[in-house]
């Protein structure tokens, strides 16, 4: 920024006046993105006691829109920007990292491919945008194409008619195509950088990859999903997290590793975490036995790549993933991998469901000429108790 006002004949202590018109410019512009689309703006006060997602459902389900712009949400939010600076010391003047809190947009809007999406877009420089899609919904267009049925709840497939192509399909990235998607997005919602005759480079700050078992009814998976959590708790240990998520513990790692177990009012859920990548398990739904990787820096993965040296040569050694969005490719590739680890691991959990449902076969009151009897296993014998309105008559044991 310093060098691009310096180009541009700006003083750097005229940053706030350089700064404002292109404020304007963005608001100007939401402005007429909401009067175009018949929609008002709403200012979200208290931030952290509203959930965007829950209104957008009301909204699209009072409207009944299936594509282009849905809402907008404004609200006065944190960002990165820069203050003018002089070095006393070195004499040079410069714009200087800092945070400060400036008005953001949110653009919420259904596209034909990516489905749901959000554009978040600040009003004050370097205008860092800030872009959300879920790639199933992007996968549900790809099968309409290939006419493959499906039946679809939120963001969970139920069924699929042709899993084998629906999985290829998944795992085709085009990072060339999605640049240019984010391209127009950010021309749409976001007009300075086009003033100013710049452009976006589009990074990964976070990403999800998930790994669905489909059941086709929910009474298979709840005994099962039930064993494999409990198991899970007591089982996994700082060594496998590493393993599942393709790290290493070595003597000087300062990376918190730990195992996490959640009741949610959806039902319940185990995470394993270490540092930035974590992996978790839960159920959707009662239908899909859900495992799901997340990674809040790619950098945490390394690969095999060419690597540039300040001399100007180059050699290919292990480094850093790039954050680049081109990076997507490895990036599914390593997280898909991981998914794959923790799935052969429970896999390997004893399955103790079918000797509970014996049990409770055993144990069910029995009647017989109007008095109810009572039949628990214990060991090798096996208790009868005679059961009447009033008390308990006990029968003596029987041999197994």
């Amino acid at each position: 920024m310093t060098t691009y006002m310096k180009l541009n004949n700006f003083r750097i202590f005229d940053y706030p006046s350089f700064s404002q018109p292109l404020t304007e410019q963005v608001r100007e512009n939401a402005e007429q993105i909401a009067c175009d689309n018949g929609i008002e703006i709403e200012f979200i006060r208290k931030f952290h006691a509203f959930r965007k997602d829950d209104r957008i459902q009301k909204i699209i389900s009072q409207t009944g829109k299936t594509e282009g712009l849905i809402h907008i949400f404004s609200a006065m939010e944190r960002c990165n920007t820069y203050k003018p600076w002089h070095d006393i010391i070195t004499g040079k003047t410069f714009l200087k990292f800092d945070q400060s809190k400036c008005l953001h947009y949110y653009f919420y809007f259904i596209d034909r491919e990516l489905g749901l999406c959000y554009l978040r877009v600040p009003t004050w420089p370097p205008f860092r945008l800030q872009f959300y899609m879920n790639g199933h919904n992007l996968l549900a267009h790809k099968l309409d194409k290939k006419q493959i049925t499906y039946r679809m709840h939120d963001n969970a497939f139920l069924e699929i008619s042709d899993t084998e192509t629906a999985q290829k399909l998944s795992d085709r990235i085009n990072p060339e195509d999605l640049h240019k998607i984010l391209d127009v997005f950010a021309k749409r919602y976001s007009p300075v950088p086009g003033s100013l005759g710049l452009g976006y480079t589009w990074t990964v700050q976070q990403i999800e990859c998930a790994t669905d078992v489909m059941f086709q009814k929910p009474e298979y998976l709840e005994p099962l999903y039930d064993e494999i959590i409990r198991t899970a708790i007591f089982t996994v240990k700082p060594d496998n997290i590493a393993t599942f998520l393709g790290q290493r513990i070595t003597y000087n790692c300062i990376k918190e590793i730990g195992t996490n177990y959640n009741q949610r009012i959806l039902g319940t859920r185990i995470k394993h975490h270490m540092g930035d990548v974590s992996i978790k398990m839960y159920d959707k739904f009662g239908h899909v036995l859900r495992i799901e990787s997340t990674c809040n820096d790619i950098g945490t993965f390394r690969v095999e790549r060419e690597v540039n040296h300040q001399d100007g040569s180059s050699s290919v050694q292990k480094a850093p993933l790039k954050k680049s969005i081109y990076s997507l490719y490895q990036l599914f590739t390593i997280m898909k991998s991981a998914n794959y680890r923790y799935l052969e691991f429970i896999s390997s959990f004893d399955d103790h469901s079918s000797g509970r449902k014996k049990l409770a076969e055993v144990s069910r009151p029995q009647k017989e000429k109007e008095r109810k009897y009572l039949i628990t296993a214990l060991g090798k014998e096996i208790i009868a108790a005679g059961l009447t309105e009033n008390n308990l008559i006990l029968v003596p044991a029987l041999t197994s």
